[in-house]
């Protein structure tokens, strides 16, 4: 296993960062997917809130592997085929737009659940001093909110990151694609695998233990306040 580590060591932390960016542009992309549709979700409108119902419910029910072959295979196929206009997706942008959808619609909930945790009251008084609703969101309930939806987020990310080993069937070189081609040219799947996983072990590790500590000093700083 030593002389596994020693000579593809490099390849597996390249795949692996591969794999932190993508999440992490996967992660931006979902957090303006969410605060859209968990506004939507928010605001006092039957439409908007089935709108954002709709996507929530659409995107969790689809597995990720459809929803990847969707997007990698499925889009380009109905524009060439419905509009003569012929585009590819590479493995990277696919992966990011299914990555973004899914996360997106977990965030949404999130954010959902973050601006209701906030008491009524506090947009209501933001109301009574004549700020517009949307200010009163921004300046005063979102803010709130935020403390709440952080270890969430967190989570979220840790979610995601795992789900990034989905995507090797589009092809892109995360982590375990690349064990996948290690592998194949070693022949040695128990020792590979077992560095794989530990070094997911160790990243999502980290990311736990700082949602926690965020948790912890989010309910120290909560309780201070009162």
């Amino acid at each position: 296993m030593i002389q596994l580590i020693s000579d593809y060591s490099k390849l597996l932390l390249t795949a692996m960062g591969h794999t932190l960016v993508m999440a992490l542009y996967s992660l931006v992309f979902a957090s303006f997917i969410g605060l859209l549709f968990g506004m939507l979700s928010v605001l006092n409108s039957k439409v908007c809130k089935i709108i954002a119902r709709v996507f929530v419910d659409i995107i969790r029910g689809v597995p990720m592997i459809v929803l990847a072959f969707f997007v990698y295979f499925g889009i380009p196929y109905a524009f060439k085929n419905m509009l003569n206009i012929r585009f590819t997706f590479t493995s990277l942008q696919a992966g990011i737009i299914c990555l973004s959808l899914n996360c997106g619609a977990y965030m949404a909930e999130i954010i959902r659940a973050g601006i209701q945790s906030v008491d009524k009251g506090q947009m209501e008084a933001a109301r009574s001093l004549g700020m517009p609703y949307w200010r009163s969101m921004k300046k005063v309930v979102l803010p709130q909110a935020i403390r709440t939806m952080i270890p969430s987020i967190i989570n979220q990310f840790i979610i995601t990151l795992k789900d990034t080993s989905i995507l090797s069937v589009i092809g892109f070189p995360e982590l375990v694609n690349t064990a996948k081609s290690v592998i194949s040219v070693t022949h040695q799947s128990f020792q590979i695998w077992i560095i794989v996983g530990f070094m997911y072990l160790v990243i999502i590790t980290l990311l736990s233990r700082l949602a926690k500590r965020l948790e912890r000093r989010l309910n120290r700083s909560s309780g201070e306040q009162k």
